[in-house]
């Protein structure tokens, strides 16, 4: 999402003509764009995309769980 933001941030100041962005080559503007590509290739690649997704998931169902035993009155485990 920081390419993606940084890319945004660069084409807008190239397409404006603001700053020292607007004697850059077009390539360096838009070199964003493709690191976010890859970024979000290797993250699908790599598992990274599902496990984060899994990791969430686990955290809400373990809030969900100790909220209910807190409903009832009975302590929840600490985690080591």
């Amino acid at each position: 999402m920081l390419f993606l933001g940084l890319g945004i941030v660069l084409l807008a100041l190239k397409y404006f003509e603001i700053g020292p962005v607007a004697l850059w080559e077009w390539w360096w503007v838009l070199s964003p764009f493709a690191l976010a590509v890859a970024w979000w290739a290797w993250a699908d690649w790599s598992g990274y995309t599902k496990k984060k997704a899994v990791d969430k998931e686990n955290a809400r169902k373990q809030a969900r769980i100790d909220k209910s035993r807190e409903a009832l009155g009975i302590k929840t485990k600490r985690r080591r």
